[in-house]
C-alpha cells in the first residue's frame, strides 16, 4: 500500500488508531498482527510502536506481543485504585503463594476499617480459610500494623480489645512497635490474632508514595516464626515492584523474585 506523508496529524491518527487497537483486543497482538491491520509500511509501523512504548501507551508482554502500556495502568489505579491494585498483585500474590504454600493477602483501608480485597490461599490444609469475609481488628494483624506504622491510619486513642495474652492492646505500645516496623520494613503479629497464628506483612505505595495497600502472609507459628527476616525481605521486593507498576513503571524483579 502506498503511503503519503506520516507528518502532523496524519501521524498522530495512525498512532493513535495501533493504540486503540491494542487496547480493544481480546490477547495481545504480535507486530504482524498490528502491521497487517494497520495497511501500514513495516517501517512505519516499526517506528510508531516504538515511540509509542517509549511514552508507556503501549508494551511487549515474554512473547514480544503488544498490550496497553503502564500509562493506562497509572490511570485506571488513580482512578479505581483497588480493582486495578488487585489485578496488578495477582500475579506477585500467586507467585508468593507458589513459594510459600501459606495463606497471602492484600488488604487495604476503608475509613478507619482494614479490608482484604485479594487472597491466595494455603496449600496446607491447616490455614486454610478466606479471610476476605472476616472482620478482623487492625491492631492484632500484620495488615493492619502496616497501616499504623506508616501513618495511613491513626493509632486508636483508649484501651485496645486484647484478644490473646499475646496482643498489644495500649496505643502507645502499638506506636512504639510502629517505630520498629518501619525501621525493620515489615509488620509482624505472633498469636496476637490467635494463638498459633503468625502473619507478616509489608506497605504497597501508591503512585503520590502514600501507602495504600499492605502484602502478607499468615499461617500457623511453627511454620514461619524461624522464616520471618527471609518472608520480610522477600515480601518487600515484591510490594516494590507492585509500587513500581501503581506508578507507572515497568516491573524489575517481580518477575524474578521468589519467596523460597
Amino acid at each position: 500500500m502506498a503511503e503519503t506523508s506520516t507528518n502532523g496529524t496524519q501521524a498522530v491518527d495512525r498512532a493513535a488508531q495501533l493504540v486503540s487497537t491494542v487496547v480493544h483486543a481480546d490477547a495481545p497482538l504480535s507486530f504482524a498482527d498490528l502491521q497487517e491491520s494497520s495497511g501500514l509500511a513495516k517501517s512505519t509501523t516499526s517506528r510508531m510502536l516504538t515511540a509509542l512504548e517509549r511514552t508507556g501507551l503501549v508494551e511487549r508482554d515474554d512473547s514480544g506481543s503488544y498490550v496497553a502500556g503502564s500509562l493506562f495502568w497509572l490511570y485506571a489505579a488513580r482512578h479505581d485504585p483497588w480493582e486495578e491494585l488487585v489485578r496488578l498483585a495477582r500475579p506477585a500474590m500467586e507467585r508468593i503463594g507458589d513459594a510459600t504454600h501459606e495463606t497471602v493477602h492484600l488488604s487495604v483501608t476503608r475509613g478507619e476499617k482494614v479490608v482484604q480485597v485479594a487472597q491466595v490461599d494455603s496449600r496446607y490444609l491447616l490455614g486454610t480459610r478466606d479471610w476476605t469475609e472476616i472482620e478482623v481488628p487492625a491492631h492484632t494483624s500484620a495488615l493492619g500494623k502496616v497501616f499504623y506504622a506508616w501513618g495511613a491510619l491513626p493509632v486508636p486513642d483508649g484501651a485496645l480489645e486484647q484478644l490473646t495474652e499475646a496482643t498489644i492492646a495500649d496505643p502507645a505500645a502499638l506506636r512504639r512497635e510502629g517505630i520498629t516496623t518501619r525501621k525493620r520494613g515489615w509488620a509482624v503479629t505472633h498469636d496476637e490474632l490467635e494463638v498459633g497464628l503468625t502473619g507478616i506483612a509489608v506497605p504497597v505505595q501508591g503512585p503520590r508514595g502514600d501507602v495504600v495497600a499492605a502484602l502478607g502472609i499468615s499461617g500457623p507459628t511453627a511454620r514461619l516464626e524461624d522464616r520471618l527476616a527471609e518472608l520480610g525481605h522477600n515480601l518487600s521486593s515484591h510490594a516494590a515492584d507492585l509500587s513500581g507498576l501503581l506508578r507507572g513503571r515497568t516491573p524489575s524483579t517481580v518477575k524474578k523474585a521468589g519467596v523460597a
